[in-house]
């Protein structure tokens, strides 16, 4: 996962993982990164967070970004 090479405070772009799975083709990888996401999320192992503060996958509107979870 990405996010353990970067500090424990970073966060990363969901972007950022389609990319390294898809390639040039990323973009249409984002709809099952968004359900990976909402899946790890629920987990406790990623948090989504839009400025700063935590929020629902599911319930974001725009865009993202991706950090460790309290099960981390």
């Amino acid at each position: 996962m990405l996010l353990r090479h970067r500090s424990p405070d970073a966060t990363i772009c969901p972007s950022d993982a389609a990319r390294v799975v898809g390639g040039e083709s990323w973009r249409e990888l984002m709809d099952t990164t968004r359900e990976v996401t909402a899946e790890l999320s629920r987990e406790g192992l990623i948090v989504a967070r839009q400025q700063g503060a935590d929020v629902d996958v599911g319930t974001a509107v725009g865009p993202i970004r991706l950090a460790r979870g309290p099960r981390w």
